[in-house]
């Protein structure tokens, strides 16, 4: 089962979004997206529930408990 930070690291690369791109969206600093991709900190819920709309998957997808995009 692949973790959380795989995934949205997964997701980023198939929309071919950079890092710093991301973070924009969610309106953060790319060395802090860069942490929650890694694993260095843990990604807060509700930038979970923005990365679910902007990607358009369940939070189950990004969390690792199902595979059904």
């Amino acid at each position: 089962m692949k973790h959380l930070y795989q995934r949205i690291r997964d997701l980023r690369e198939d929309a071919d979004k950079t890092q710093a791109e991301l973070a924009k969206i969610l309106g953060t600093h790319t060395t802090q997206y860069r942490r929650w991709e890694t694993g260095e900190t843990e990604i807060p819920t509700h930038k979970v529930i923005e990365l679910c709309k902007f990607y358009k998957v369940s939070a189950d997808y990004i969390l690792g408990l199902n595979n059904k995009l």
